[in-house]
């Protein structure tokens, strides 16, 4: 009216109303972006030592594959490594590991510790990631990207989003049963895709006897 523009009014939003929407928006981008990974398993008895592992692939709230094959062997077939995490990553990982494995024939610590090194001080492995479970007659180690070297005292290890599930149930299993490795670690998985919507039933499991 009268020539005088009508202006809008919006609402100002404070410079901390700001930085907390841009948060917001940062945490849903890597929620997309983020591949979680699985539920990789690990259980050592006295006759035999297992690495299981789910098929599920997920990106944010979607499956991508239900079959990937995330537990092979390595060393002449006298390793098994699984992983979980990006699994472009990961195979960059598992080519470096059977490096070290060559380089440091039947000292399987020896190459993991190497393997920890390099991950953690190369500037192209850094940006990798995943976390590696590598077993052998003798040892079982969790491998990660801040140069750590695990080894358990029970013989169990389990990585992934469903890992803690999984574990738990394997220690009251191998505490409480006389069932196998195998079936030690059947179970579990079982228990773990039932509570880890990441996780599914599609396993892969590969045994050295012991």
């Amino acid at each position: 009216m009268g020539g005088v523009k009508e202006q809008l009014c919006l609402p100002l939003l404070s410079p901390f109303a700001i930085f907390f929407q841009d948060i917001r928006c940062w945490v849903s981008r890597m929620e997309m972006n983020t591949w979680h990974g699985t539920t990789i398993l690990s259980v050592r008895t006295d006759k035999q030592v297992v690495v299981i592992g789910d098929g599920q692939v997920s990106l944010g709230a979607t499956v991508i594959k239900s079959a990937a094959r995330k537990v092979r062997r390595l060393g002449s077939n006298t390793v098994i490594a699984g992983f979980a995490g990006a699994t472009a990553d990961a195979f960059a990982l598992f080519e470096r590991l059977e490096g070290k494995l060559e380089q440091y024939p039947s000292q399987l610590a020896r190459a993991c510790v190497e393997m920890a090194k390099d991950w953690r001080t190369d500037r192209y492995l850094r940006r990798l990631e995943a976390m590696l479970i590598v077993v052998d007659k003798v040892s079982s180690f969790i491998l990660t990207g801040t140069g750590d070297v695990l080894e358990p005292e029970d013989g169990i290890v389990a990585i992934g989003s469903g890992g803690m599930y999984a574990l738990s149930a394997a220690r009251v299993l191998k505490k409480e049963t006389q069932l196998a490795a195998e079936d030690i670690a059947k179970k579990s998985m079982d228990i773990a895709s039932e509570i880890c919507v990441y996780t599914n039933e599609n396993y892969t499991i590969e045994s050295i006897d012991l």
